[in-house]
């Protein structure tokens, strides 16, 4: 006969073990989002950070922004300098906070709205809105800035409520937003906001991102070129190295440059808005790719070079990306199985 608190513990183990289940798309996701608030953390804590370069990084944002945004930027950057220890303390460990909370189920919505409103007060006061007024922004430069992609990010991969079963590993983490008459859109981002919102999203972002790499500044013969020698300094030689193969190859095909790489921007936009699941993942395939592309002119971020507060553009780029990976179609109510 067996003991009957050897039976009940027989039988709690597996009622435990089935409350456990691995984290699906969105959710993973929201990991590496929060993977990169650490990141950002850490980078955020490096001994040059508790220096006046780093107020002095701030102001740089200023000129050739308007008065509304230059104004707003030169005075955070004085308030940093006048408690540089604290600030930057402080700065970083909301990041790590962020982070971490992000990382944890429970704090997990509580934590993506903080990290929205961060995210956009740094865009403002401390990237002067991404140089987006400036006439210099370009997608190879950091534009429209990484702050702004971070507070994209956190509300595209907002936790939906379970409505319906889930779709499947090749699934977008897409059950219907339970108590509402929206169905699933088929991929992450629209079942936070919509389909139709979602495209508009993607069409701004991408197409966006095409405008700014044909501006006049973007565009000179040197321009990009220039962009990516920038970011070669103080990086470890085999990056730094990287960087200046790829702008001498550019240098003097600026225009060139610059509209082959709006044209492939554009197209990524283009794709995303049309129907279909071979569009999407079309879509979301060179959305990606062009993120690395970008990535790589962007010197990973600077972030070897120990001036770096996050790694820039392209990891989020292509983070925004996956959100838009079409998902298994959800069951339709009163279908057959």
């Amino acid at each position: 006969m067996s003991h009957p608190i050897a039976a009940a513990r027989a039988r709690a183990v597996p009622a435990a073990s089935s409350t456990w289940a691995a984290p699906g798309p969105r959710r993973r996701l929201q990991l590496v989002l929060a993977g990169l608030w650490l990141l950002d953390a850490v980078l955020q804590y490096q001994s040059f950070m508790f220096t006046r370069g780093f107020p002095r990084e701030l102001a740089a944002a200023a000129p050739g922004n308007p008065a509304f945004v230059a104004g707003p930027v030169r005075w955070s950057a004085g308030l940093v300098a006048g408690h540089l220890t604290l600030a930057n303390a402080a700065f970083a460990t909301l990041q790590l906070l962020i982070g971490l909370g992000i990382a944890w189920r429970p704090t997990a919505r509580l934590m993506l709205a903080v990290s929205v409103g961060w995210a956009l007060a740094i865009w403002w006061l401390g990237e002067g809105l991404g140089l987006l007024l400036t006439g210099t922004a370009s997608p190879v430069n950091g534009a429209p800035g990484a702050a702004l992609l971070y507070a994209v990010a956190a509300v595209l991969l907002w936790p939906v409520a379970d409505g319906t079963a889930a779709r499947g590993p090749a699934a977008s983490a897409g059950p219907a937003v339970t108590g509402t008459s929206r169905p699933a859109a088929g991929h992450l981002a629209g079942d936070v906001i919509g389909d139709r919102p979602a495209r508009a999203v993607w069409l701004l972002l991408w197409g966006g991102l095409a405008l700014l790499a044909v501006q006049p500044a973007a565009r000179a013969p040197a321009a990009v070129s220039g962009m990516i020698t920038e970011m070669a300094s103080g990086q470890p030689g085999w990056l730094a190295g990287t960087d200046r193969h790829i702008a001498s190859a550019l240098s003097g095909h600026g225009l060139a440059a610059a509209v082959i790489l709006a044209a492939l921007l554009a197209v990524t936009a283009a794709l995303g808005c049309l129907p279909g699941r071979a569009a999407a993942r079309a879509a979301v395939a060179l959305g990606v790719t062009l993120a690395a592309v970008i990535w790589v002119g962007e010197g990973l971020g600077g972030m070897f070079n120990g001036m770096a507060t996050d790694p820039n553009t392209g990891p989020l780029l292509a983070l925004i990306a996956l959100a838009y990976w079409p998902g298994r179609p959800a069951p339709q109510p009163g279908a057959q199985a």
